[in-house]
């Protein structure tokens, strides 16, 4: 293909941002770094880089969030185009912006520093580079939509959980507290979960059972219609 037919249109750049979110000590947080290079070098921005020209949005995506955390086959989801002539005050750039699901027990220490990053709580993050702090907002929006119709809330939890670890994980994401009772009638209804021998003992005497998510049973279900609801 002849690149003449696009000759006297003006050229910028693509790039993808990520909104790696995680989970601990009940809190939501997302993983930030202090920018390295100008422009606004030394402030804090979302994880993220330039398209390259053999890719597409997805595999760029892909790429940064391997990088960045050295774990595979992470939950990500795009959440929108962000294309303010102003928004980047370097160059004229877009930006696709995706937001990933991820364990922290997985996280190595070692990228962490090598990226100069860290994990901060949502509720305390500080103002960040160009439109990042509306790309975190959208993000957070899509998860509470998008964890009440699928089970995708999982992705931030170890494989073995308890269910007082997965209730605070949904009072995180929809920043509001649950009725235990019906949260835990819910959660048998729908049959998804496996209950293990094992229990967890660190944070009472009697302890509280371990579970995992079966995710075979859920896409089996799932064929059969059923409809995820929490």
């Amino acid at each position: 293909m002849s690149a003449a037919f696009y000759q006297e249109q003006v050229k910028f750049y693509v790039a993808v941002d990520c909104i790696i979110l995680g989970f601990n000590n009940n809190e939501l947080n997302v993983l930030l770094y202090k920018r390295n290079f100008e422009p606004m070098k030394g402030e804090w921005s979302l994880m993220g880089g330039f398209v390259r020209s053999e890719e597409g949005l997805d595999e760029a995506a892909t790429r940064v969030l391997t990088d960045c955390t050295g774990i595979d086959n992470i939950f990500m989801e795009q959440i929108g185009a962000y294309g303010e002539v102003t928004r980047d005050y370097g160059e004229r750039v877009i930006s696709a912006a995706y937001y990933a699901l991820v364990n922290m027990n997985d996280f190595s220490q070692e990228l962490l520093e090598q990226y100069n990053a860290k994990w901060t709580k949502v509720t305390e993050v500080p103002t960040l580079i160009f439109d990042h702090n509306k790309m975190l907002h959208d993000a957070l929006s899509r998860l509470k939509r998008k964890a009440a119709t699928r089970p995708i809330g999982f992705n931030l939890l170890p494989e073995k959980f308890t269910l007082p670890q997965l209730q605070c994980l949904y009072e995180a994401i929809y920043q509001t507290p649950l009725d235990k009772r019906n949260f835990r009638k819910k959660l048998n209804a729908m049959d998804i979960l496996e209950k293990l021998d094992e229990k967890d003992k660190k944070n009472s005497k009697r302890g509280a059972f371990y579970y995992m998510f079966n995710k075979e049973k859920y896409d089996h279900l799932l064929e059969q219609g059923f409809y995820f609801s929490l």
